[in-house]
C-alpha cells in the first residue's frame, strides 16, 4: 500500500470513529434524560399487571393522574406541597416544593416529572396542570369568532344549536321513533 492510501485511510477511519463516538455519546445523554411515563396504577401494580415492570426506586419518572380531593397538605412556612395523585386503582403521594401552576387544584389532572423515593412516593421536580380538552386561549377565541362571524357562522351554529341542528335532530328521532314501531 503506498503512503497516500495510507493516509486516507487514516483519515476515513478517524472519521469513522469519531463519528462512532459522538453516536455513543448521544445515546448515553438520551437514556439519561428518557423519563418513562406511568400512571399511579402503573407504579404500584406495574406495567400490565406485571410486577417486574414497576419502577424502581431512585429512578427519575413522570406520573400522571387526578389530585384526590382532601389531599393536599402545604406547608405554611415554605413552598413545600404534598398530594396524592390516583387514575383509577391505587394512589401515589407527590411531595413538591415550589410554585404550582395555576391550573392546579384538587380533582384536576396533573403530569409530575421527578424520582421515586418510595415504592409509592414522587419527589417531584416539576408539576403540570393539565386543561380541560374544552380550552381555548382567549386571544385564539377572539380570532376564531372574528372569522367565523365573517363567514356568517353563528355562535350557535360553533355550539351545533342553530335552527338547522335542531330540525335535523328532531327527524333523526322521529325516524328512529317509526322505526321502533
Amino acid at each position: 500500500m503506498n503512503p497516500r492510501r495510507k493516509s486516507r485511510l487514516k483519515v476515513v477511519l478517524s472519521v469513522l470513529a469519531g463519528i462512532g463516538v459522538a453516536i455513543g455519546l448521544t445515546l448515553y445523554a438520551l437514556s439519561q434524560n428518557i423519563d418513562l411515563f406511568y400512571t399511579p396504577s402503573e407504579i404500584v401494580q406495574g406495567k400490565n399487571d406485571d410486577s417486574n415492570q414497576k419502577p424502581e426506586v431512585g429512578q427519575r419518572i413522570r406520573v400522571g393522574g387526578m389530585v384526590m380531593e382532601g389531599t393536599v397538605k402545604r406547608d405554611p412556612k415554605t413552598l413545600k406541597v404534598e398530594f396524592d395523585v390516583n387514575d383509577i386503582g391505587p394512589a401515589v403521594t407527590i411531595e413538591y416544593e415550589g410554585i404550582l401552576p395555576d391550573l392546579f387544584r384538587e380533582g384536576q389532572g396533573i403530569v409530575a416529572q421527578g424520582v421515586l423515593v418510595e415504592p409509592t412516593r414522587l419527589r417531584a421536580t416539576e408539576v403540570l396542570a393539565k386543561h380541560d380538552e374544552n380550552y381555548m386561549p382567549p386571544e385564539l377565541g377572539d380570532k376564531m369568532k372574528q372569522q367565523h362571524g365573517a363567514m356568517g357562522i353563528s355562535e350557535a351554529d360553533l355550539k351545533g344549536e342553530s335552527e338547522h341542528d335542531k330540525a335535523e335532530i328532531e327527524r333523526t328521532l322521529k325516524t328512529l321513533q317509526g322505526e321502533s314501531k
